[in-house]
Order: structure tokens, then C-alpha cells, then sequence
């Protein structure tokens, strides 16, 4: 039966105590971790979010009546303890904060009963995420991820803390706004009161920090919730948390300079990681070119080689129908596996065909000198020469080609260095390397839309030596945006904005955006613009991403406290769910069975 702790005030957290608090009259509240009766004395290890406290019962302490409570202690049972701090009689435990000392209780209160969990609450458990997930308030209550959800916590502060400093004002933005389908699907929310219309939840607040500026807010930051109805992956979230900032009368550099600085803060604040100024940059396309992607992993080698002209009048199909179709030839240098079993290389073709690829063609550089490969008859032993020569090859070397497309190439050489280098134990994962990726394109194209799309958003501002290539060469304009990335992750992406209305007009035409298009869709913001604007740029952060990383999480599930599942559903609510009828027709909706 649950007890009251009315006269009782906690002192302290478990794990705020110490041998320097030996002889101290202390009460501690938490969850019974763990229970050893050893006859005439019970030991409980108490738990709450600081860490674990060895309490010691003995029956001339509690007396009888303690004595037995003490015996009815079962995992997560929630108690009362007070009692007297002490060193350790026994061995000291290294690996608790709390190891020296122990509490000899003198009263116990069980504060609320408990069901055997479905699962040991313990470090490092084995239990299936599933069902972690369906008991998520009982998961969040082990250490380790007790200890992430922390650190998230202290994350957030030391941002808002630095950015205080640095002049920025937190001001909150809209949660229902309207829907401007240009990107990733919009949450829909119906209205109530004007039937038959739509709020939309955010995918960002892009509009509304511009707006900002255009206020005159000067700086502006969020830590903003954003909402994005794609088709999920594994470790993406439909709801997920943004680190959303704005500045006006600024370009490109200032703001990865205050932003760099914000890192560093972070680092040390968060981890005790002292990052080196000034980040590095890399140009998109040298991204591409080097590492197959725009947030490549730099914590090793292996970087793609071009082979296009090398192989330009070789007698290999592959690679001259590839070149003849606008496409180029691009390998990889695995060092010192030319002797992988063929069952792994065909285990690499099949990894690359999930990437995009047709095929994988390979050379293996024998100790002797002589070549295995799987394509060594179609070319002249020169030939052979001279490409492994251009992919810096030598004796014993695994060298893996393909021959496509560049955005196919990128992708699947980009994805096949990223596997290689974890199977073959290449990453420090100690080690946190930052990275600006700049100048990335201003537009992509798009098959299904048949039509350039903004890379970013249409508000992106393109380099002013590229304007010129706005109307006839859209595909080649580079927009004055920038990514963060750490260890092959995007952590975040910004650009400088549009401010000039021509400019904005031009580029909504590249886009095949009418005028009327245009004001339908953000008509707000361009009629903001006509009453002077300043010239701003933005950043937004992931900061799931950013504490994952920090925290060494293999997911960003392990550091959102209730995070959902691959397909957008939430275990422990059942979420999403039916409504009664009486809510659908208050809001003007029926629902139409799909056809099976």
C-alpha cells in the first residue's frame, strides 16, 4: 500500500552525494533498482535521473516494521529513504559516482507499488526497440538514455545561452499556417470554423524569419518544432526539432563565423570537445567530386577517382557507352584487399545496384602484378597501366569502378565508400570532424515535375557571377548556401536570401512559376519586400542529429523522449487513431475508403 511522504523533503539526488557528505543525516527518493536480502541485512541500489545510491537496511535501525518494507522491496518500487551517509565498509564500487559511500536508513516510506516491468530497466539493453518503444516511460527510465535525454537538455540551454549573448531575441512563430507545397508534403490540420479549408503544420519557419527581418528583429532564433509528411526512413522523424536562426545586414561568412563559434560553445559546454577555428570549407561539386556526396564523411581516405579520359578509347562498352551518354567513369581505391573472396565483391556489385547502379566493374591487383578482373580482356595490357596508374594502384589493391550517369556515379560510389569504410574498420569514431560544404547548386532537376526545382528554397540567393546564367543556364547557377556536416552527417543548411525583388521575379520564372503562381503562394512575403528589406541570411539546425552525435547514439530515437516509429505511428499512444463521427462532421470531413 502507497504511503504519503508528507513530512518528508528530499535533500538530495542519489547522485549528488559523496564521501564528502559521510556523517550527513540525508533523504533520498527514487526507484528500487535492484534488491539483495543477505538475512539479517537487505541492500537496495535506489535510482533516479542523477545515478544509483547503495542504501543499507539493518533491523536495529528501521526497526521491525522498516526492517520488513525493506524485504517487500521489488524492482521499480518508488521509495522514501532517510538515513545517514557512510563510507563503505565493504569494497569500494569504481563504477558508480556514488561508489565510496552508502546510506544507512533509519526510516523507509514505499512510496508507490510496481508491476514486474516487461523488461529490466538496465544499461545497454537487448530487449527489442518494439517493445521498448510501446513502454517507452518505463525505457526512459535506464541511464544511459536518461543520460542522452540530459545532455539534450543541456545542449538546448548552452544555445540559448550563447545566442542570448550574441544578440539574438527568441521569438516564436506559427504552428497553423498556410500550406506552400513546394518541397516535402504538408501535415494538413482541417478548420473547424471555415469548412472545407486547411491550416498546414511547418516545415520550417522560413517565411516567418524572413519576415522578421523585414520587421526589423535584426536577429532572431528558435529551437522550433517542424513537421514533414515524407516517406519515412528508418531514422527519420515526422516531427522533428530545429535550431532555426535568421540575421539581417549580413552575407555568407558572418554567418558561419558566429555560427562556428556556436559550435565550439556547444562542444565544450555539452562533451568538453574543444573545436579547432576556423571550420574548413568545400565547394559542393568537390564534395561530389571526392567523396561521391554534399555531406561527406572526411574521417578517411578512399576518395573517387575520375578515370573518364583514361578509359575514353579503351575496347569496355561499360565505360565508353557510359562517356557517350554524357556520363563519366569514377572507381575507388580499396587498399589491400585485392584478395577478397569473389562472394564479397559480388555482395559489393549487389550493394551498388541498390544505390542505382546497372553493375560494378572491379580490378584486383595481384601481388604478382598481374590483374583479376572483371573486365581486363576488353582492354590493352597498356591500358590496364594506365588506369590503375590514375587510381594510384598498386600491388595487392582492390580497385572498384562505375560507369554512369554523374548523379547515379556519385551515389553509388559515394554509398560504397561509406559501407566499405565501416566493414573494413576504416572511421575513428572518436573523432568529430566539421565541415562546410558552400556553393552548392541553386536548382535541381526534377523527372517527376519535368522542371528545375530550388535545391533549397525559392528564396535562395544565387552567386552574383552566376546571375547572368539564371535565364539560359539554370543548371549551372551555384546559390550562396552552405551545409554543416560532422562525420558524413548534414547537421544543418542555410543560404543567404533573395532581398532584390528582380532577382526573386527571375527566379521564380526559372522555377516556371507564374507571377499570379508566385502571389498565391507567398504573396504575403513578396508585398512584405516591397517595404524594404534588408539583406539577411539564415541557418537552421537539426538538433536531434546534432545530440545523437554528440551523445554517440546510434539513432535519433535514443535522444527524442518519445520518438515514433518507420511508419510515423507512436506504440505506446497508438497514435495515429480513429475519430468518433461527431468530430468529422464538425470539421466537414467524410472519409473515403482506399479501393483494395
Amino acid at each position: 500500500m502507497a504511503e504519503s511522504m508528507s513530512g518528508l523533503k528530499r535533500t538530495h539526488r542519489c547522485g549528488e552525494l559523496s564521501a564528502a557528505n559521510a556523517g550527513d543525516n540525508v533523504t533520498v527518493m527514487g526507484w528500487v533498482a535492484r534488491q539483495r536480502n543477505k538475512g539479517g541485512i537487505i541492500f537496495v541500489d535506489l535510482r533516479d535521473r542523477s545515478g544509483i545510491l547503495q542504501i543499507i537496511f539493518e533491523e536495529g535501525d528501521v526497526g521491525t516494521e522498516g526492517f520488513a518494507k525493506a524485504e517487500k522491496l521489488r524492482s521499480e518500487y518508488v521509495i522514501a529513504v532517510t538515513g545517514r551517509v557512510e563510507r563503505r565498509a565493504g569494497a569500494v564500487n569504481e563504477n558508480l559516482s556514488t561508489g565510496e559511500i552508502e546510506v544507512r536508513a533509519n526510516q523507509v516510506r514505499v512510496l508507490s507499488e510496481a508491476l514486474t516491468p516487461p523488461f529490466p530497466i538496465e544499461e545497454d539493453t537487448r530487449t527489442k526497440e518494439e517493445l521498448r518503444l510501446k513502454y517507452r516511460y518505463l525505457d526512459l527510465r535506464r541511464p544511459d538514455l536518461q543520460e542522452k535525454i540530459m545532455l539534450r537538455s543541456k545542449i538546448a540551454m548552452a544555445i540559448r545561452d550563447f545566442l542570448a549573448e550574441e544578440g539574438f531575441l527568441e521569438i516564436e512563430t506559427p504552428m497553423l499556417t498556410k500550406s506552400t507545397p513546394e518541397g516535402a508534403r504538408d501535415y494538413l490540420v482541417p478548420s473547424r470554423v471555415h469548412p472545407g479549408t486547411f491550416y498546414a503544420l511547418p516545415q520550417s519557419p522560413q517565411i516567418f524569419k524572413q519576415l522578421l527581418m523585414c520587421s526589423g528583429y535584426d536577429r532572431y532564433f528558435q529551437i522550433a518544432r517542424c513537421f514533414r509528411d515524407e516517406d519515412l526512413r528508418a531514422d527519420r522523424q515526422p516531427e522533428f526539432t530545429q535550431v532555426d536562426m535568421e540575421l539581417s545586414f549580413v552575407d555568407a561568412e558572418d554567418v558561419m563565423e558566429v555560427n562556428e563559434r556556436l559550435i565550439r560553445f556547444i562542444c565544450r559546454e555539452a562533451i568538453g570537445l574543444d573545436v579547432a577555428l576556423p571550420i574548413r570549407r568545400m565547394p559542393w561539386q568537390e564534395a561530389m567530386d571526392r567523396f561521391g556526396s554534399d555531406k561527406p564523411d572526411t574521417r578517411f581516405g578512399m576518395e573517387l577517382k575520375d578515370v573518364s579520359k583514361t578509359v575514353a578509347e579503351c575496347g569496355f562498352g561499360v565505360f565508353t557507352s557510359a562517356l557517350e551518354n554524357g556520363g563519366s567513369v569514377r572507381g575507388i581505391n580499396v587498399k589491400g584487399q585485392a584478395q577478397m573472396p569473389r562472394k564479397k565483391i559480388d555482395a559489393l556489385v549487389d550493394f551498388a545496384k541498390g544505390y542505382g547502379a546497372k553493375g560494378l566493374a572491379y580490378l584486383c591487383v595481384l601481388p604478382d602484378g598481374t590483374y583479376k578482373s572483371s573486365f581486363a580482356k576488353f582492354m590493352t595490357e597498356e591500358q590496364l597501366q594506365a588506369l590503375v596508374a590514375a587510381m594510384e594502384g598498386e600491388a595487392g589493391d582492390l580497385l572498384l569502378f562505375a560507369a554512369d550517369k554523374n548523379p547515379i556515379v556519385y551515389n553509388v560510389l559515394g554509398g560504397l565508400r561509406l559501407e566499405l569504410g565501416k566493414q573494413l574498420d576504416l572511421i575513428d569514431n572518436k573523432r568529430f570532424d566539421f565541415l562546410w560544404v558552400t556553393e552548392f547548386p541553386l536548382f535541381e532537376w526534377s523527372e517527376e515535375e519535368n522542371r528545375y526545382m530550388a535545391m533549397h528554397h525559392p528564396f535562395t540567393m544565387p552567386m552574383e557571377e552566376d546571375l547572368a546564367l539564371l535565364e539560359t543556364q539554370p543548371g549551372k547557377v551555384r546559390a550562396k548556401a552552405y551545409d554543416i556536416v560532422l562525420n558524413g552527417t548534414e547537421l544543418g543548411g542555410g543560404s543567404v536570401r533573395i532581398s532584390d525583388e528582380k532577382i526573386q521575379e527571375r527566379m521564380f520564372v526559372a522555377l516556371g512559376f507564374t507571377q499570379e503562381d508566385a502571389y498565391k503562394r507567398f504573396g504575403f512575403l513578396l508585398d512584405a519586400f516591397k517595404y524594404g528589406v534588408p539583406p539577411h541570411a539564415g541557418l537552421a539546425y537539426g538538433l536531434d542529429r546534432l545530440v545523437m552525435l554528440l551523445t554517440g547514439a546510434e539513432s535519433i530515437r535514443e535522444v527524442i523522449a518519445f520518438p515514433k516509429v518507420k511508419d510515423a505511428s507512436c506504440l505506446m499512444t497508438d497514435a495515429p487513431n480513429v475519430v468518433d463521427e461527431k468530430q468529422l462532421d464538425e470539421l466537414s470531413i467524410g472519409i473515403v475508403e482506399p479501393e483494395e
